[in-house]
């Protein structure tokens, strides 16, 4: 006798995902209910469980979800840009349309998502810094290349400038959820980029 298949899930798995994303983005890991993410996503906790797993393994597909879609683009042309300035200069001006994009959160997830944490969730802390300072060392590969092409003196404290370029960013981040607007971001771009030598 053969067993029946299950009964089908009756809702939108990609919108719902999506919606608990935004849970994520909106209100950060710790501070996200299942109660609010069931809300959100148009569902019941059992449906959540059985499509997702639980609340840890939900966020760190809405996390993928995040680096595909809204911060793609953006890390693209930072990692493919001929020059290095240039690159990370497109960056900021990206990362200043994102971040104030009317159409979902402000901000961006990977930063504010675990700012405040419990220690049973250190470890969803732990992966959104190893994403942060991926991007960190991107911003210093980028800066190398430039170095090495000349563009910048052999001198140059790479370490030191990817640091503050990841500060600016942190910081970007933090003043579009104060309420600052894509033009204020872009004023800290263009400020940001004097200290690139």
């Amino acid at each position: 006798m053969t067993k029946s298949p299950g009964r089908p899930r009756s809702f939108d798995r990609d919108a719902a995902l999506e919606q608990a994303l935004r849970e994520f983005w909106r209100n950060g890991y710790e501070a996200t209910s299942i109660a609010a993410l069931t809300g959100a996503m148009g569902i019941r906790p059992p449906s959540l469980y059985a499509a997702f797993g639980d609340k840890r393994k939900l966020f760190a597909e809405c996390v993928h979800r995040y680096q595909e879609t809204y911060a793609a683009a953006a890390g693209r042309r930072l990692r493919e840009e001929p020059v290095g300035r240039k690159a990370i200069q497109r960056f900021l001006y990206d990362l200043a349309d994102i971040y104030t994009d009317p159409s979902h959160p402000p901000g961006c997830l990977i930063i504010t998502a675990a700012a405040n944490h419990a220690p049973e969730s250190s470890e969803v802390e732990a992966e959104l810094r190893a994403i942060r300072e991926a991007s960190k060392q991107t911003f210093a590969d980028r800066i190398e290349d430039d170095v090495r092409a000349g563009r910048l003196p052999a001198d140059t404290d790479v370490k030191g400038l990817a640091t503050y370029l990841a500060a600016v960013v942190q910081g970007m981040s933090r003043q579009s959820q104060d309420g600052a607007t894509r033009e204020d971001l872009e004023s800290i771009a263009k400020m940001a980029m004097r200290a690139y030598p």
